[in-house]
């Protein structure tokens, strides 16, 4: 890995130019602008920064395995975007010379037509051979400045340099003596250098945002889960073990769940664990041998820092563990006066104003810790960890500028506990986060690594009683802890119950929440709101004719025959010698058919008021007295004429029956504001080759479409001008991106507050997605190696392809959360489901892959979609829990009543626990059931008497835990109670029929899997089953080992275990 950690030829993308070959390509659009950029710096600030220089000579010196940045190594990254070891470039007015090897000379050439086009210089290539020490080539160079001086009138030149940089190697050492030789007097550059790398683009800012996902994710998915447990099944693990396990994750990023190649990425120091009493603030701290301490009163201190493409970002944190008050307090402080710091970066204030804010909250909240406080609150960050003249002091009086990204690091240091041991009676806090300065606000970069008091501090002791136990527990020092109870007491069986006894009790806080929370939404609900939906048209809005004039004249030498009038939307009926029209709207069904004697007869039957499935007609009540017409049939010989007829009424009455629902789905959508079309603020952001779900109507061939997002809404458009389709930032509820991993798609999932017409469909879901992979049919039929090179490569094509595209999408995503970021939607963020919490089950009618997110539980791949905002659950039933059940079914009950449950059908049981887990985490109540519930019905009751629902107790009639235990107190206390002989008998009878009747039921359920593959039985069958049953109870003056006997033949031993074995449930009111 030395090659890996060499911080100053870390280069791009991962390869110096000595070993690029022809995979290196310069940006030459970066390096004019960049080119551009120096020039005029230079040219501005020549006496301030750059020591007055005529020339800028920069000398880089050969790759090292050391971690450390230079000045050199930055200025060739940043403007050619390799490093180039073992380089000489010299900057002059008219010409820029570069002294290199053979290949880096060949690499070069591509900037000779850019330099010259940027800045009118020519660039002049020294090239030095492996024999040749460069002593000619020097001479030829400093021929080149003498010339510039005397041209310029000056009798000596100033050549700027990096003084801070000591030559390394021949070709650099030789460069520095001739340098001194040539008497030309020296400037210093690196405050120019400095400056010019201050502000960055928005090419640099998008790497250091990058790098801070990297080392975020790398702070929460792993440091933070593996010191979760480490603490909870107390191992020994060193601060070095711990370093080496985040530095790998941060060269693999997927292990952090981030989709970053790793040929871009590095760190930017070794990661720092601290603990035990032994603290080191500064940046160049490392992580020793010893062993992670966990006691009570103890802080850890974490520091990450990864770089992409060369660009740097850090994050530190501090946990804290059964921390004190002064020890919280002290936190509080820190976590406060970091936030007053980065909230102080704005345009144009000082940098020193950032520091002072931070000590104005210390010296108010805590005036005792400002001694403790560090000296700085951070430095600028980039190509360099950190860049000289952005230190966040005092005393720095440098304006922040829009584009300076800072790392804002602030600590107190020599803390006290008041504890006697010596690895917790000092410690130290340190928090830093990567900040980008714009021009609306500070952007924490780091900020998905929460530093909240609640989110770092853990509590592992059990209060007074753990206190009372200490000094019995054996002394233990090999983990780095002074009183541990051995492993032999303390873990495996006892670490389990502890873990299920935990998610009991926060169950339990949780289900007297949601009564409480349940009890004031129904008691302050009053009168429930009606159906928001319009109503349909009714029948007399429909019209066949205004009046008698607009009939349309017979047609045809028969004039009374049945006639369609496809304009006005009519069937005219001959009655009695005249023809009468009724709008096809009022007819139900049409239907044919033909005799014996050949006589066809067509039969039409019409929508009438009170008939089971009409449409519910509002002006029918206000006729009560009419009559209305049911059926009408006529009968012809012609059974052409009497086909097409039926075709003709059935046709329109579907044309007219679309409309219709169209007209009243259209009627109940919500107005949508215009959508802004992005003008000369910014490009609209864009993503091409998708498809759309739901699909647009019509006919012809789908087409693929461009996805664009514009100032306050997306733009979905194909080829074909009535394909366009507008979604709103405003009415989207959540925001989905779900990358292919085993799926054959990769989409963008938008669920919205409210519908919007999708061609001729309503719907809230809309989703864009592309084909990762094509789906092939193999011709021969016959089954190819898994080592045929064409099948190995068409294999790798397909990866690349779905890494292309997910990486495309991804790239939307992150650039719709910035323009998000920068508006008034600050809410809107893309979530993504957490695939290893997903389970299988049945949510409509198939089988799916059910994923929860931070906000939602949800299916995007088969149709129809499944989105269910957690925050309008009310609880969850976990129903068919039971021994011997491979799986089970999860009943979604929303806080508004009035909506149906939703099911998810077909679980494995080997999901339930992570199930649990998971609701538990999201602070879900779930209560569990062995049978399915009437959900209809208990909903109804509750919406119909909610104080009864409420003085009962509210949900916890479901608590199968709280009704068994009240089952054992009830037959406890009955224990004591001696019944009189007929009490006795009827009593002894009527536990046995419940016995028997709990038998039947729990066997059912148990058993549901194996008999699940045998027929239901018939009614003769239960009947006889029955009278068996009464049978075996026998005469009361039987003995009890008779009657179980007689159940026993009757039952089968298949059925359910002895009464006994069963624990016995109230019943639910």
């Amino acid at each position: 890995m030395a090659d890996r950690r060499n911080g100053n030829s870390q280069p791009a993308n991962g390869k110096t130019a000595a070993g690029a070959g022809s995979a290196y390509n310069i940006d030459l659009k970066v390096f004019s602008e960049r080119l551009k950029l120096l020039y005029s710096h230079w040219n501005k600030h020549r006496s301030a920064l750059w020591g007055s220089s005529d020339v800028v000579a920069i000398a880089t010196p050969k790759a090292s395995e050391d971690l450390r940045y230079l000045k050199s190594s930055a200025l060739n990254i940043w403007l050619v975007g390799y490093e180039f070891p073992e380089t000489i470039m010299v900057f002059m007015k008219k010409q820029i010379h570069f002294l290199c090897s053979t290949k880096k000379v060949s690499l070069l050439e591509v900037v000779k037509k850019s330099a010259k086009e940027a800045v009118g210089v020519d660039v002049v290539m020294h090239e030095k051979t492996k024999s040749d020490d460069g002593s000619a080539l020097m001479e030829a160079i400093f021929r080149a400045i003498r010339a510039q001086s005397k041209a310029d009138g000056h009798d000596t030149a100033v050549v700027g340099h990096i003084a801070r940089e000591a030559p390394e190697g021949n070709l650099l050492e030789t460069w520095s003596k001739k340098l001194e030789d040539a008497h030309f007097q020296l400037g210093d550059v690196t405050n120019g250098l400095s400056d010019l790398f201050a502000v960055k683009d928005n090419d640099e800012i998008l790497n250091i945002k990058r790098a801070a996902v990297l080392s975020a994710s790398v702070m929460t998915e792993v440091v933070v889960k593996k010191l979760e447990t480490v603490i909870d099944e107390e191992k020994k693990v060193t601060h070095s073990s711990l370093m080496d396990e985040a530095e790998k994750a941060i060269m693999e990023p997927s292990k952090a769940k981030v989709k970053l190649r790793a040929d871009n990425v590095d760190i930017c120091y070794p990661p720092i664990f601290q603990s035990g009493g032994q603290f080191d603030l500064r940046p160049s701290a490392a992580s020793n041998d010893e062993l992670l301490y966990y006691d009570s009163a103890s802080a850890i201190i974490c520091a990450v820092g990864s770089r992409y493409k060369s660009y740097c970002s850090n994050i530190a944190r501090t946990f804290l563990i059964d921390a004190t008050s002064s020890q919280s307090k002290a936190y509080e402080v820190l976590f406060k006066a970091h936030n007053a710091a980065i909230s102080e970066l704005k345009p144009g204030k000082k940098v020193s104003a950032a520091y002072q804010a931070a000590l104005a909250v210390v010296e108010k909240e805590a005036p005792e810790l400002v001694s403790n406080l560090t000296k700085s609150a951070g430095t600028g960050i980039g190509l360099e960890f950190r860049e000289s003249g952005l230190n966040i002091n005092a005393k720095n009086e440098r304006l922040v500028k829009v584009g300076m990204v800072f790392n804002v690091s602030l600590g107190f240091q020599n803390l006290q506990s008041g504890r006697s041991n010596p690895k917790n009676q000092n410690y130290a806090l340190l928090l830093a986060d990567t900040v980008v300065i714009s021009n609306d606000k500070p952007e924490v970069v780091t900020s998905r690594s929460s530093k909240n008091l609640q989110d770092v501090a853990y509590s592992f002791n059990d209060g007074d009683e753990e206190e009372a136990e200490k000094p019995k527990k054996p002394k233990d020092e090999a983990n780095g802890r002074e009183a541990l109870m051995s492993k032999t007491t303390l873990r495996s069986d006892n670490h389990e119950i502890s873990k299920e006894e935990l998610r009991r009790q926060h169950q339990a806080e949780l289900a007297r929440q949601k009564n409480e929370e349940t009890a004031r939404r129904l008691a302050g609900a009053g009168s429930a709101p009606g159906d928001n939906r319009s109503a349909a048209r009714a029948l007399t809005d429909l019209i066949a004719y205004k009046n008698v004039n607009d009939v349309a004249p017979p047609k045809g030498l028969n004039q009374l025959m049945i006639q369609i009038d496809q304009k006005n939307e009519v069937v005219l009926l001959p009655i009695y010698g005249s023809m009468i029209p009724f709008h096809v709207a009022t007819i139900r069904t049409v239907s044919s058919q033909q005799d014996t004697n050949r006589n066809c007869y067509i039969r039409i039957m019409f929508n009438v008021p009170g008939t089971p499935f009409s449409p519910h007609d509002a002006n029918s009540l206000k006729n009560l007295g009419s009559i209305y017409l049911k059926e009408v049939s006529f009968r012809s010989k012609d059974p052409r004429h009497i086909s097409e007829v039926v075709q003709a009424i059935k046709g329109l009455r579907r044309q007219v029956v679309s409309r219709e629902s169209l007209i009243a789905e259209k009627a109940t959508l919500v107005t949508q504001e215009k959508l802004q079309i992005a003008g000369n603020r910014f490009k609209p952001i864009r993503l091409s080759d998708l498809w759309i779900r739901p699909v647009f109507g019509g006919r012809g061939r789908k087409i693929p479409g461009t996805l664009e997002a514009h100032a306050n809404g997306f733009r979905y458009s194909t080829t074909r001008q009535e394909e366009r389709l507008d979604v709103m930032f405003a009415n989207i509820k959540h925001a989905f991106f779900q990358p292919a991993e085993n799926e054959m798609i990769t989409l963008l999932h938008f669920y919205l507050h409210d519908d919007i017409m999708v061609g001729n469909k309503k719907t809230k879901n809309v989703q864009f997605y592309v084909e990762v992979m094509d789906t092939v049919q193999t011709l021969g039929g016959s089954r190819r190696s898994a080592y045929d090179p064409d099948e190995i490569e068409e294999e790798q094509r397909e990866r690349d392809r779905k890494n292309k595209i997910n990486m495309d999408f991804q790239n939307f995503v992150n650039r719709v959360n910035e323009l998000w970021g920068q508006s008034q939607f600050r809410d809107l963020e893309f979530d993504q489901p957490l695939r290893e919490l997903g389970f299988h089950g049945v949510p409509h009618k198939s089988s799916a892959f059910i994923v929860p997110t931070s906000t939602c539980l949800v299916e995007l791949i088969e149709t129809p979609f499944l989105v269910v905002s957690l925050s309008e659950i009310e609880i969850v039933n976990l129903e068919r829990v039971g021994l011997g059940q491979k799986n089970f079914d999860m009943t979604i009950v929303f806080k508004d009543f009035k909506k149906d449950v939703l099911r998810i059908d077909s679980i494995p049981s080997t999901a339930l626990d992570g199930i649990k887990e998971w609701l538990d985490t999201t602070d879900l109540k779930y209560y569990e059931s062995r049978l399915n519930l009437n959900w209809k019905q208990i909903l109804k009751t509750i919406t119909d008497d909610p104080q009864s629902f409420i003085e009962d107790g509210g949900w916890e009639f479901l608590n199968l835990e709280a009704s068994d235990s009240e089952s054992e107190q009830s037959e406890e206390s009955d224990q004591g109670y001696e019944p009189s002989d007929i009490e006795s008998a009827e009593s002894e009878e009527s536990d046995d029929e419940d016995s028997d009747s709990e038998s039947v039921v729990e066997s059912e359920d148990e058993d549901g899997e194996a008999e699940s593959d045998e027929d239901g039985l018939s009614w003769d069958e239960l009947e006889r089953e029955a009278s068996n049953a009464d049978r075996e109870k026998g005469n009361e003056s039987d003995s009890e080992e008779d009657r179980k006997r007689r159940k026993a033949k009757a039952f089968g031993k298949s059925r359910a275990p002895p009464p006994s074995s069963i624990p016995k449930r109230s019943k639910m009111r």
